[in-house]
């Protein structure tokens, strides 16, 4: 009996082991592997966007594997997921016009010609959306021969955009160059989380 007993208890313990604690950012939790689109992604880095002392939203970057540079997240094969969650209510035109100038000044003039189209219907999607309250959130997803998908509140809008180079601008707001906060960069990027 006491065999049986122990033989449990050591199984129940091997179970507990296998479950992966979420990361909590901000009150926001973010578990550390997804399924999207038939594959599994891991959690490269989750951090805070701050606009001067306001905390705006939380971030995570889901990846088929582990990426310490934009090289390497662009690299990166398969879907891969940005997500954010808000902690702050806010106008979601004014987050497509940030998006919008994130985009300008990540992305070379030759390349945002290309995906000028995409970048317009963005900011449509953006201003019919109207608000983000606390708590909603935007997923943008690659899906390799579908596009960028782009949800809001769990509930995809608009049609795929189809361009690989839309979504890699679209990172580049967050990992570019001229990133819209250096600290959620570093914490994307696998870095330390962004304080909470």
């Amino acid at each position: 009996m006491r065999r049986v007993l122990k033989t449990l208890l050591l199984c129940g313990l091997g179970l507990l082991s296998l479950q992966v604690p979420a990361r909590e950012v901000q009150g926001v939790k973010y578990e550390e592997s997804i399924e999207l689109a038939g594959s599994r992604l891991q959690l490269n880095g989750a951090g805070t966007r701050f606009k001067a002392v306001f905390k705006v939203y939380t971030a995570g970057l889901y990846l088929s594997r582990k990426a310490a540079s934009t090289a390497e997240v662009q690299a990166a094969p398969g879907p891969k997921r940005l997500t954010l969650t808000f902690v702050r209510e806010i106008g979601s035109e004014e987050l497509g016009r940030l998006f919008i100038k994130g985009i300008k000044s990540n992305t070379p003039n030759e390349e945002y010609t290309r995906i000028v189209g995409s970048v317009m219907r963005m900011s449509q999607v953006f201003y019919e959306a109207r608000r983000m309250k606390v708590g909603e959130v935007i997923n943008m997803d690659w899906v390799p021969g579908k596009g960028t998908v782009i949800s809001i509140r769990d509930v995809p809008v608009g049609d795929p955009f189809p361009e690989p180079e839309f979504y890699s601008a679209l990172l580049r707001i967050w990992i570019g160059a001229d990133p819209a906060d250096w600290q959620l960069k570093e914490a994307l990027l696998g870095g330390q989380t962004a304080p909470k």
